[in-house]
C-alpha cells in the first residue's frame, strides 16, 4: 500500500502498530520476551527510516512498551518525547523457552508452537489474549490516532484480537522488524487497514 490510512473520525480510534527494530536476537530467531536487549545499529537505522512516515501523522496518544528495544525504536522514530510507558505492551513471556529458537525447541518437542503449546514459567495464550483485550478496551475509549510501539508476538495477538477476539489468529499474521500496521474501522466493524508495511517501500 502506498498511502497511509485515513484519519480517524467519528470518535473512533485508529491504532498504528510499530514493531521495534532489529535486535541480535530477532536476527538469530531467538524468542525474546522479558530479556531486555537493545537494538542493533541496523535496528536503529530501521527505526529512523520511520521518521518521515510518522511525522506526517498527528498522533493524539503515543504508547510504548517499557522494554529497551521498543523505547529506542520510539525515540529514533521521533516520537519519544510524546510517549507514555504502557506495561501491557511488553512482549509475550516465553518462560522456559526464553532465548531459544523454534528450531532448537523442536529437537526436544517436535510439535511445539507458542500458539498451541503450554509455556511453563511463562504466559499462556489465554493470559496474553486477556492482556491484549484490556488494551483494546483502552483504545476504544480513546478517540483519534494512537501510535503503539511494541513487539512481534504481542502485536500479532493485538491485531488478531482486534479483528476476531481470538489471539490464535495471530499465528497467521507475520510481522517484520520496524514494520507499521494500522487497525481501524470499516463502518462499525473493527478492521485491519494495513499490515506489515516496511519503509522505505520498494
Amino acid at each position: 500500500m502506498n498511502q497511509t490510512a485515513s484519519a480517524a473520525h467519528d470518535n473512533t480510534p485508529e491504532i498504528w502498530l510499530i514493531r521495534h527494530g532489529e535486535t541480535e536476537w530477532s536476527q538469530s530467531g531467538q524468542h525474546t520476551g522479558r530479556t531486555d536487549i537493545p537494538l542493533t545499529d541496523h535496528g536503529r537505522e530501521q527505526a529512523r527510516s520511520l521518521r518521515p512516515v510518522l511525522a506526517a501523522q498527528a498522533f493524539d496518544l503515543v504508547l510504548c512498551s517499557p522494554l529497551t528495544r521498543a523505547r529506542e525504536t520510539c525515540a529514533e522514530a521521533g516520537l519519544g518525547a510524546q510517549a507514555q510507558e504502557e506495561p501491557r505492551l511488553r512482549e509475550w513471556d516465553y518462560g522456559i523457552y526464553e532465548g531459544r529458537t523454534t528450531k532448537d525447541i523442536h529437537v526436544e518437542e517436535p510439535d511445539w508452537s507458542v500458539w498451541t503449546s503450554a509455556i511453563p514459567d511463562g504466559e499462556s495464550i489465554d493470559a496474553i489474549q486477556a492482556r491484549a483485550q484490556s488494551l483494546i478496551e483502552r483504545f476504544l475509549a480513546t478517540s483519534g490516532r494512537i501510535a503503539v510501539f511494541s513487539h512481534a508476538h504481542f502485536l500479532r495477538v493485538l491485531g488478531a484480537c482486534w479483528m476476531s477476539d481470538s489471539a490464535a489468529l495471530g499465528a497467521h499474521l507475520l510481522l517484520d522488524t520496524a514494520s507499521v500496521s494500522v487497525l481501524g474501522f470499516e463502518r462499525d466493524a473493527r478492521a485491519l487497514r494495513q499490515w506489515n508495511i516496511r519503509y522505505p517501500q520498494r
